[in-house]
């Protein structure tokens, strides 16, 4: 096969265009031992790997290979021996002539024979391709086709992300507006609540500024894929969000306070109660963390985080749904025994008795004022302050302000 014009032919019909043109094809190599090539490869692998990766901080932690596609690059040989002068252009940032190239006949969907990763990928890994990435959207590409693991463009945008360095928060807005599917799925499984999964678990430990970094990319990314219909509390439970953050719920209280204003289930939603509770979650954590520390500023955060998230699954719906083996086990925690059997009761309470015209009052009102920030929306309703700190729901300073 003749290498060169299976991959390049398309450019001969404008070769002589213009000059800017003409320069533009001079880089690109006739032939794979080309000197022409050897350089542009060297380039090509700078401006592609060296932004996404040599800055990355998780590096070759990540597990599930979320940025497995982008280390491959440099592994297995020269990037122009493989992609096409559309790939090239995307690498290179040129919106131009990306333009100009699928205008003269270029595939815009075409996959690279390697990877299989197309130029719209390659524009949602980094924010310096932003400008690319909107115009082959706007040149219709196909934002929900996948590459060779099923990762589209969002998928590769988000695991591209590592939050401190590297910010896709614009890639995934302009995916998500251009008709990105938030449902779509690898074949290993992953979501696109796995990326963000991954990024919190990276704060556990880590520097403060940069977990705070984190923190901040994530809750705008979550943001922006609920808005958009994503489902962060869905089966299995390792890949819900919802999940994570009540497990964790000291430490991702913000976003967990996000995710129950904004409508995501304190159950999950695919099965209920049975499969995993919010509630059963809360006690479980609350036990075990006083039972190992009774160091007094520790317990009292813990204890009003809990309380707060507990009223906010109790009021996000009209019935609240516990699993039939709910239980908490406080026997071990001497000095706060009695004020989780307290909220265990309160509880149990809401359970057995017909919710209060109260309740309900207050679960209508919360829901009419979504989307997220609820509490900017109750604190300008014109209504006497005691009933607005029934609505606000705010048992500790953490509120939208703390993200």
């Amino acid at each position: 096969m003749d290498w060169g014009m299976a991959e390049f032919s398309p450019l001969e019909d404008w070769k002589e265009a213009s000059s800017s043109e003409q320069s533009y094809m001079e880089q690109l190599p006739l032939m794979p031992g080309d000197s022409r090539g050897k350089n542009m490869a060297g380039d090509c692998e700078r401006n592609m790997v060296g932004s996404s990766h040599e800055r990355n901080r998780a590096g070759d932690s990540r597990e599930r290979n979320m940025a497995g596609d982008s280390r491959e690059r440099n592994m297995v040989g020269d990037p122009v021996t493989y992609y096409t002068a559309l790939h090239i252009a995307v690498l290179r940032n040129q919106p131009d002539m990306v333009e100009l190239l699928v205008r003269r006949g270029a595939d815009i969907n075409r996959r690279d024979r390697i990877h299989e990763s197309s130029p719209l990928d390659l524009a949602s890994e980094e924010p310096e391709r932003l400008p690319c990435l909107q115009r082959l959207l706007e040149l219709g590409a196909n934002v929900n086709a996948s590459d060779k693991h099923g990762k589209t463009a969002l998928l590769h945008a988000l695991a591209s992300s590592d939050g401190v360095q590297i910010h896709n928060t614009e890639n995934i807005r302009l995916l998500l507006e251009g008709g990105a599917d938030v449902k779509a799925t690898t074949k290993d499984g992953d979501t696109v609540f796995t990326f963000i999964i991954f990024l919190l678990g990276e704060m556990v430990g880590g520097d403060k500024e940069e977990a705070q970094k984190i923190s901040r990319f994530c809750f705008q990314v979550t943001r922006l894929l609920m808005a958009h219909g994503a489902d962060p509390s869905e089966c299995p439970s390792y890949e819900s969000l919802t999940h994570l953050c009540l497990k964790s719920f000291r430490l991702h209280f913000p976003l967990l306070r996000f995710l129950l204003e904004s409508g995501a289930s304190y159950n999950c939603s695919l099965h209920g109660p049975s499969c995993w509770s919010g509630f059963s979650i809360v006690f479980e954590r609350l036990c075990s963390h006083l039972c190992e520390s009774e160091e007094d500023s520790f317990s009292t955060d813990l204890l009003q985080k809990a309380e707060t998230a507990l009223e906010l699954m109790a009021a996000s719906t009209p019935a609240v749904r516990l699993p039939s083996n709910f239980e908490a086990s406080p026997s071990s925690c001497r000095a706060h025994k009695g004020k989780i059997e307290a909220l265990f009761h309160s509880v149990k309470q809401l359970e057995r008795s017909p919710p209060t015209l109260k309740h309900l009052c207050r679960v209508h009102i919360r829901r009419a004022l979504r989307p997220w920030p609820v509490d900017v929306k109750i604190k300008a309703l014109p209504l006497p302050d005691r009933l607005k700190w029934y609505l606000l729901i705010d048992h500790s300073s953490s509120t939208e302000q703390d993200v």
